[in-house]
C-alpha cells in the first residue's frame, strides 16, 4: 500500500482557494482567448500554456486582494442562514 499524502493545514484554506480557483479560471479564459485569436493553429498548446502562465502570474494574486472584498459584498446582499 502507500501512505496518505499529508494535508495542508486548515489555515492556508483561503490561500489554496486562490490557488486554485485562480488556475483553473485562467487555464479555462486563457484557452478560450488563445483558441478565438489564433484557431487550432500549430503551437496551439504551447501558445496556450504559454498565455495561462502569464494569466495565472496575474490572476492568483488579484484573486488574493479581491476576494476579501467580494466576501464582503456577498453578506451583504445575501441574507444568512436561518436560525434553527
Amino acid at each position: 500500500m502507500y501512505a496518505a499524502m499529508p494535508r495542508i493545514p486548515h489555515r492556508f484554506t483561503p490561500v489554496v482557494t486562490a490557488f486554485l480557483l485562480s488556475g483553473l479560471m485562467s487555464c479555462m479564459v486563457s484557452g478560450i482567448s488563445t483558441l478565438r485569436s489564433i484557431g487550432l493553429a500549430e503551437m496551439f498548446f504551447v501558445k496556450w500554456m504559454t498565455n495561462w502562465a502569464w494569466s495565472w502570474s496575474v490572476a492568483f494574486p488579484a484573486v488574493i486582494v479581491v476576494l476579501p472584498v467580494v466576501r464582503v459584498i456577498v453578506a451583504r446582499i445575501v441574507a444568512p442562514p436561518p436560525r434553527p
